[in-house]
């Protein structure tokens, strides 16, 4: 069924449980208005139906077109859905749905001023960022990416109060086969639609096309050399799959299309199948996928698989590793007279949990044959699978509709083996274990090149070739192989051959499924197919935007319509682009100099104040009067000091450019003083929390498995229960309960931070650089991106990589959300040089940026929610309180800017601490979200003697459960 759903949060009380784990088809997710509500931590993947604060009703299909043209063994799906808001407020829509194993999306478009607008090609991180950019100037963008596998999610803004709002998707495939037919699918499983119109043709058909999966009402008609169908339903409940087969026939066929200013071909041969018997293997690895996300297989189906394949092979040792987070230890199990029920136990008593790191494991030299069951989501660990011998196999099997079946077969293809979705007939998969296909040992063309030969077997009876044309008439050899049996098949291909629109685009598809197996290897090339040819990768996102303007200023090629107007603009606003960088790097200078400045001023000793009795209830807030929207924050009680020290640091600064200046901890014979640090621990207080700390070691993970099903979508229930087992000393079930954070939703980045932040917490460096770098990957347009993926390098001891890093953020000019961030992470770049045993090289940093500025204290606040505003507030031993209004206090304590616009940081230093206990509190400011939020989660990081040998820092993360909330966070004491 289609569910209209937000993003979960993550709050004190743990979400509902989802109401639906996974749908075949769209699904729309509820954004929330242009009000204060708290950033989601994660959106959950497809689906539930999350409330907004004002109980939204949830968005309406109103009208579903579905127009399907099938033409020899190739079709084109074109589904138009309009969507009604009926609240009286604006929304922004996700619509996150999965497409079936080789569905390719080629067009999109989005209804503006009355008229659809196709979407252009972009590099995927720089969609997202111009989306989001454009969002928040209110104006209409959309896009559509692939987020994991062939999932893909479209953002569509804004959806108007009271509304409609058309999308428009079209996707080709090439028609599987079985017994001389090929079939096409068209999954319905959109809930309730109130107008259903579906036509289907068919082109080329000797006999009617035969229809399954629904109703009698769809029945084809001959018409003018085809075989059209239509059916249009009124209040449709749209489930279930509609099937169509039609004969394939068992001629060959070459067809021709010129795209791109070139010439491309596809042939589809007809070939017996001739299937050669494996050599039945002695021993095979069973690799289980018990992640979290794999629980969503049908693994019964999977079981029903095993059984006849083991019964068949009747003696056999199977080797079985559970592959999570990390591998589990391997158990071994000698199958006799196919009696497996040792090992079916095992995989029945499997618990699902922890993240998919697919490719950690390593192959052992004596096993012929590996099986990965799997859907093949691999978010974890490291980015390379492992490469076999020549003589071991790989096969991999999945159930799951969602699987990222591209990546499983490149996978198989590549080491001898074959990708089998099971539930398609149990049969066929066993097949496929046992008996080897014809497969395609060479290709020679003369007059064409680039040639694909898809899966480089022959499916079904059937064998796709493509490349590009060289010449008007081009010769194919195809060397097909089985066992020490080989064929040639040779095919011409002239100029008279019949036009397909689908021809060039299945050359590009099937390219790019050559390149899933190593897509890290490959995401230059995986970019560029997807430029070339207009269709979504994992590096290329579709676009619309809603003035020319727009194009110029994010330098997006528009639709062909545009495209001369767009030419000239962009010359215009090229000629300013250089200059603006130069400008860029003067003004960070005049900034660092100003800390460099500030630093070097002495402040006289202030008196100490008796500060307020701090409160001893975390899970007790203290709450404040909802304040005014962040746009209208005004910054007030800067002491003048502050801003002459700008036009001060010749006369009052030790900086001298050129020069690592590594300055002296104290100044005028001081002693650095001694400091005590104790930040407040989160006390959550939901109702699993008790039970769990009543537990002893060895049963609270027990307790949390049993708990699971109850907040699987509950990002706070992971956090929650990884504190308790660390609390407990279950480090590494920890870590396992932690790495679901990447489980919850495909790419995102918010709940990916606090998943990375998490795992520094937990002394897991090792592990947060991956994650932070797929976040740089998903979000380099943000600052924040590159900072956290630098200071993780920085923790594992990978300095070099870490300060290089961390200088993108210094050079590169960014958006006005972030003032100032590269003074901040200046301070970490210097702090990471003087306290390095070794040298660093620093030659790319501008000289007049290197400046060690050690200090006694250091708070740095950051937080997970684009669009809000956090503030942080630390109250001296004297009563003094900084925060963005009070930036400068009498002793000398230094607040960086104000970030108003998200994720911080904002930083409170001070070079000399006066004795004392000091006070660190949150506040929650406001938003701008346009989704269905959650609470927001706070990192806080207090350092002692920063930039120094001698640092220490401690961390907590926090989450808000209200909007206009203040929340005490620790305090510190420095004793004289």
């Amino acid at each position: 069924m289609l569910r209209f759903t937000g993003n979960a949060g993550t709050t004190g009380q743990p979400e509902p449980p989802m109401l639906n784990r996974f749908l075949a088809a769209a699904l729309l997710c509820l954004a929330c208005p242009l009000t204060h509500a708290s950033r989601t931590m994660s959106e959950p993947r497809p689906v539930r139906l999350m409330p907004t604060e004002a109980a939204a009703q949830p968005i309406e299909l109103r009208q579903l077109t579905v127009s399907a043209v099938i033409s020899g063994n190739m079709a084109q799906t074109t589904v138009r859905m309009v969507f009604y808001n009926p609240n009286p407020r604006q929304l922004e829509g996700n619509l996150q749905f999965p497409l079936l194993a080789g569905q390719q999306i080629n067009a999109f478009a989005l209804d503006i001023g009355g008229k659809m607008r196709p979407a252009v090609p972009v590099e995927k991180e720089r969609g997202r960022a111009v989306f989001e950019a454009i969002v928040r100037r209110g104006v209409d963008p959309a896009l559509l990416e692939v987020t994991e596998g062939n999932n893909f999610k479209l953002r569509v803004y804004p959806i108007m109060g009271r509304s409609t709002r058309t999308v428009e998707l079209s996707y080709g495939e090439a028609l599987s086969q079985h017994g001389g037919l090929a079939t096409w699918r068209l999954p319905l499983e959109y809930g309730k639609v109130r107008d259903m119109d579906l036509t289907v043709r068919v082109n080329g058909a000797a006999t009617a096309p035969v229809v399954d999966g629904l109703e009698p009402g769809l029945q084809f008609e001959p018409t003018a050399g085809a075989w059209q169908a239509h059916m249009r339903r009124q209040d449709f409940a749209a489930s279930g799959n509609i099937v169509i087969r039609t004969a394939a026939g068992s001629k060959t066929r070459v067809y021709t299309e010129k795209r791109l200013g070139e010439r491309w071909f596809l042939a589809e041969i007809p070939v017996a199948q001739v299937l050669e018997r494996r050599t039945p293997p002695r021993i095979i690895g069973l690799l289980w996928d018990s992640s979290g996300s794999a629980e969503k297989r049908d693994i019964n189906a999977e079981l029903a698989t095993l059984d006849q394949y083991f019964r068949a092979l009747g003696q056999v040792q199977v080797r079985l590793t559970r592959l999570r987070d990390r591998p589990e230890a391997q158990q071994v199990f000698d199958i006799r007279g196919g009696n497996w029920s040792a090992l079916r136990r095992a995989l029945e008593s499997t618990r699902y949990d922890g993240a998919s790191a697919l490719n950690d494991w390593k192959p052992q030299a004596d096993v012929d044959q590996y099986l990965l069951m799997s859907d093949g989501l691999s978010n974890y660990g490291p980015a390379r699978a492992p490469v076999l011998a020549p003589h071991q196999s790989l096969f991999a099997m999945t159930s799951s509709l969602s699987a990222d079946s591209g990546r499983l077969a490149a996978l198989a293809e590549r080491h001898h083996g074959q990708f089998i979705r099971i539930g398609e007939g149990a049969a066929d998969g066993i097949g496929a274990l046992m008996f080897a296909p014809m497969r395609v040992e060479h290709v020679e063309a003369t007059g064409a090149t680039d040639i694909q030969a898809g899966t480089g077997t022959v499916e079904g009876g059937m064998l796709r070739i493509a490349g590009r044309l060289l010449a008007p008439d081009t010769t194919l050899s195809v060397t097909l192989a089985n066992g020490a049996k080989t064929d040639t098949i040779k095919l011409q291909v002239d100029a008279g051959a019949p036009q397909h629109p689908l021809a060039a685009l299945t050359w590009a598809a099937m390219r790019l499924h050559a390149l899933e197996a190593d897509a890290d290897l490959h995401r230059a090339e995986i970019a560029r197919i997807g430029r070339r040819f207009g269709i979504p990768t994992r590096d290329t996102s579709l676009i619309v935007l809603e003035t020319l303007d727009d194009y110029v200023r994010y330098e997006i090629e528009p639709p062909a319509d545009d495209l001369d107007a767009w030419r000239k603009r962009k010359e215009l606003l090229n000629a300013g682009r250089g200059a603006a960088r130069v400008k860029h790097l003067d003004e960070v200078v005049r900034n660092f100099q100003n800390r460099t400045a500030w630093w070097n001023s002495t402040f006289p000793r202030v008196p100490v104040k008796v500060a307020p009795a701090l409160t001893q209830e975390y899970s007790r807030p203290v709450m404040v009067a909802p304040a005014p929207a962040p746009s209208a924050k005004m910054v007030a009680d800067t002491p003048a000091s502050f801003n002459r020290f700008s036009s001060a640091v010749d006369e009052r600064s030790n900086f001298k450019p050129g020069m690592l200046v590594r300055q002296h901890e104290t100044m005028s014979g001081q002693k650095t003083p001694a400091i005590g640090m104790g930040l407040k621990k989160w006390v959550p207080n939901a109702p699993y929390i008790q039970r769990m700390r009543d537990a002893d070691a060895g049963s609270v993970y027990a307790i949390y498995l049993d708990q699971k099903p109850d907040y699987a979508d509950s990002s706070a229930f992971y956090l929650d229960a990884a504190d308790i087992l660390l609390e407990k000393g279950q480090r590494d079930l920890a870590l396992r309960v932690l790495s679901n954070l990447a489980e919850m939703d495909l790419e995102n980045r918010a709940v990916l931070r606090i998943l990375g932040y998490r795992l520094l917490q937990a002394n897991a460096p090792q592990l947060a650089v991956p994650v932070f770098e797929k976040v740089q990957r998903l979000a380099g347009e943000e600052p924040q991106s590159w900072r956290d993926l630098g200071l993780a390098l920085a923790a594992t001891g990978r300095t070099q990589e870490a300060i290089d890093t961390l200088y993108e953020v210094v050079e590169r000019p960014w958006d006005g959300r972030f003032p100032d961030i590269e003074t901040i992470v200046l301070a970490e770049i210097n702090a990471i040089v003087a306290a390095s045993a070794k040298p660093l090289d620093v030659r790319r940093i501008d000289p007049r940026l290197r400046a060690s500025l050690p200090l006694d204290l250091r708070v740095v606040l950051t937080w997970d929610a684009d669009n809000s505003d956090m503030d942080l507030w630390v109250t001296a031993p004297n009563g003094e309180k900084s925060s963005y209004q009070h930036r400068l206090s009498s002793q000398g304590a230094r607040m960086s800017n104000d970030f108003m616009g998200g994720y911080g940081p904002e930083e409170f230093s001070l070079r000399r601490a006066a004795p004392g206990k000091y006070r660190i509190e949150a506040n929650y400011y406001g938003n701008r979200q346009q989704l269905v939020a959650g609470a927001t989660t706070l990192q806080v990081k207090l350092f002692t003697a920063f930039g120094t040998p001698r640092q220490k820092e401690q961390s907590i993360t926090l989450r808000l459960k209200e909007r206009s909330e203040t929340v005490f966070v620790g305090e510190f004491e420095v004793k004289p």
